[in-house]
C-alpha cells in the first residue's frame, strides 16, 4: 500500500521510516514551516524525500490541484497528518478511499483543538488521551476513532513527559492501524459522538499565558509551571527588580505553619537543599528550579532575603 504523508514534526518522520520499515510505500510528502520548539525542520523532510525520490511539497495550505499535480493520487488510498499547519479541506480528505489519519493528543471527543496536553494538565486531569482518527475535511479533529490510548497523570506531570510518552507510541499506534486497514478497509473502533456538550475546544496557547499569578493557589500554579516546561518556554514571574526568573520546577508545599502575608512573598531559603517556598493565596510553593538571565539553577543561588517578593 502507498501511503501520503502530510504534517510536520519528528513523529511524522518517524512514522514514515516506520512504515517503510515495514513493507509499505510512501506516495508524497507534504510539509510546511517547523514551529520554534520542533527539533525536525521542513529540510529534514525534503532530505528524507529526495533519499528516497518521494514527490515532495513545501506548502502551509495544501489543495486538491496541488496534490494531484504532485503524485499519481489512485494509487495512494490512505494519508498520514501529523501537526500541520492549516486544516486540510474536504476537496482534499475526498481524495482518498481511506481517508487521511490524524494522531491527536487529547481524548476524542473533549479535548478538541491546540495545546490540550497543556490544558488538560492545568485543568487537573486524571489522564490524557492519545487518539488516531479519521480527519473530515475542514472539521477540527472529528472523524470515526480508530485507535485511542490513555496516559495518567497527576499534579506533579510535566508537559514534556507526555510528549516523550507520544514520541514513544505515535509511530507504532499508527503502524497497527495501518495493518488493521489492510485487512479490513472499514475497520473503525469507535464513532465520535457528534454531541456539542461532550466536545471541549482548546484554543493555542502563547508563551505570555505563562506567567505566575500569585494570588492563585500553589496547586494552581504548579500545574502551570507543568504545563510550561520544556519543550515551551515556561512558566515566569519577575522579582523586586524587574528581573525575568523562569520557573522550571516547583512543587506544592505542605507544612502546619498558619500564616498571612502577600501573595509572593518569599517565605523560605532552604540553603541546604537549595530550595525557596514562597506564598501563595493557598497553601506555599516550593521553588524548585528557576532560570534568571540564561543562568539556570537552585533558586537559593538567586534568592537572597524573605524580604523579596516575586510579581
Amino acid at each position: 500500500m502507498k501511503i501520503g504523508l502530510i504534517g510536520r514534526t519528528n513523529l511524522l518522520l518517524e512514522t514514515g521510516k516506520l512504515l517503510l520499515e515495514n513493507g509499505f510505500e510512501i506516495g508524497f510528502i507534504v510539509t510546511s514551516k517547523e514551529a520554534p520548539e520542533y527539533l525536525t525542520t521542513s529540510r529534514d523532510f525534503k532530505d528524507f524525500a529526495k533519499k528516497r525520490n518521494i514527490p515532495f511539497l513545501h506548502d502551509p495550505a495544501i489543495t486538491q490541484n496541488k496534490l494531484l499535480g504532485l503524485a499519481n493520487i489512485e494509487e495512494i488510498p490512505l494519508v498520514i497528518s501529523i501537526n500541520y499547519s492549516g486544516i486540510i479541506p474536504e476537496e482534499v480528505t475526498g481524495l482518498f478511499k481511506l481517508g487521511i489519519l490524524n494522531a491527536h493528543g487529547g481524548d476524542l471527543p473533549k479535548y478538541r483543538g491546540n495545546a490540550c496536553q497543556a490544558w488538560a494538565i492545568i485543568n487537573a486531569e486524571k489522564e490524557i488521551g492519545l487518539c488516531i482518527h479519521r480527519m473530515i475535511g475542514g472539521e477540527l479533529d472529528s472523524g470515526d476513532i480508530l485507535a485511542k490510548k490513555l496516559y495518567p497523570i497527576d499534579i506533579n506531570t510535566r508537559v514534556g513527559q507526555v510528549y516523550d510518552w507520544f514520541d514513544q507510541d505515535i509511530p507504532g499506534l499508527f503502524l497497527k492501524v495501518v495493518n488493521q486497514l489492510s485487512d479490513n478497509s472499514s475497520y473503525i473502533l469507535e464513532t465520535q459522538s457528534k454531541d456539542p456538550s461532550k466536545a471541549l475546544r482548546c484554543y493555542p496557547r502563547r508563551p505570555e499565558d505563562g506567567q505566575i499569578d500569585w494570588h492563585r493557589s500553589a496547586k494552581e500554579i504548579v500545574r502551570l509551571v507543568n504545563a510550561s516546561s520544556e519543550p515551551f518556554a515556561g512558566a515566569y514571574c519577575f522579582d523586586d527588580n524587574g528581573r525575568k526568573i523562569i520557573v522550571w520546577r516547583a512543587s506544592v508545599l505542605e507544612d502546619d505553619e498558619r500564616f498571612i502575608g502577600v501573595a509572593g512573598q518569599i517565605a523560605k531559603i532552604n540553603k541546604e537543599k537549595g530550595e525557596v517556598s514562597v506564598l501563595t493565596n493557598s497553601h506555599k510553593l516550593l521553588l524548585i528550579e528557576i532560570e534568571i538571565d540564561g543562568e539556570r539553577g537552585h533558586p537559593s543561588k538567586f534568592v537572597k532575603s524573605i524580604r523579596q517578593r516575586l510579581h
